[in-house]
């Protein structure tokens, strides 16, 4: 028992890929008691995920938790190519996807949807830090509630996109297998995503600071974008 113990501790300090890898073997061996300690650390993810596309926190606890029973029933056919924890979620969104399919809950949107106007939109990536916003609570949860808003008013592809980039802070690739699209796509939605959230927040920022935007996105409100 106690050498179980001291193994399952030194997991905690190895590197996510290596702890994961070590964590699954032992799990396909028999010890399916650790199945949790595996997704522990991406239960947020796939549960914001699932949010990100039903937009309804009930749903989206149902699907999660049916994503991860799935993940465990399909353990034997992960294939150790692609990262755990983007497998994980990849799975939610397809059961996400699947339950708003079947709900009619909201319309799936097409690449073509329109672009943002182009005229008299700034860039987003030159913005500075949401720190830079006096530091009240108040304050700072009024931001990240109109950040959430933003968000959840975006075409479902492109709040997806964002949410696993800028949010969960997954990688282009990353963000691409989960999606199971190309990454030259992503980075298409990405920047539609910023500019869509962009033309939102501009007004309501400008008059409530006097002019001037601040940093929206690959950083934080107050220490949390939710």
């Amino acid at each position: 028992m106690a050498a179980k113990h001291n193994s399952t501790s030194s997991l905690a300090s190895a590197a996510p890929a290596q702890r994961d890898a070590e964590l699954i073997a032992r799990i396909l061996a028999g010890e399916r008691e650790l199945f949790h300690e595996l997704v522990r650390p991406y239960e947020k993810a796939v549960y914001m995920t699932a949010y990100s596309i039903l937009q309804n926190e009930h749903d989206a606890e149902d699907a999660a938790q049916e994503a991860v029973l799935k993940a465990l029933k399909s353990l034997p056919r992960f294939r150790a190519e692609a990262k755990f924890s983007t497998w994980l979620i990849s799975i939610a969104v397809n059961e996400a996807r699947g339950r708003l399919r079947h709900a009619r809950v909201l319309k799936i949107e097409s690449l073509d949807a329109p672009q943002p106007d182009d005229e008299g939109t700034p860039v987003p990536a030159i913005i500075r830090d949401w720190r830079e916003v006096p530091s009240q609570a108040l304050e700072r949860k009024e931001l990240r509630q109109m950040l959430r808003d933003a968000i959840a008013s975006l075409p479902e592809i492109y709040r997806e996109t964002i949410l696993l980039r800028d949010v969960q802070e997954l990688s282009i690739a990353d963000t691409a297998a989960t999606l199971g699209v190309r990454e030259g796509v992503v980075k298409t939605r990405l920047l539609r995503a910023r500019l869509m959230l962009q033309k939102i927040l501009a007004p309501q920022l400008v008059s409530k600071r006097g002019g001037g935007l601040f940093s929206l996105f690959r950083s934080k409100a107050g220490g949390s974008w939710f």
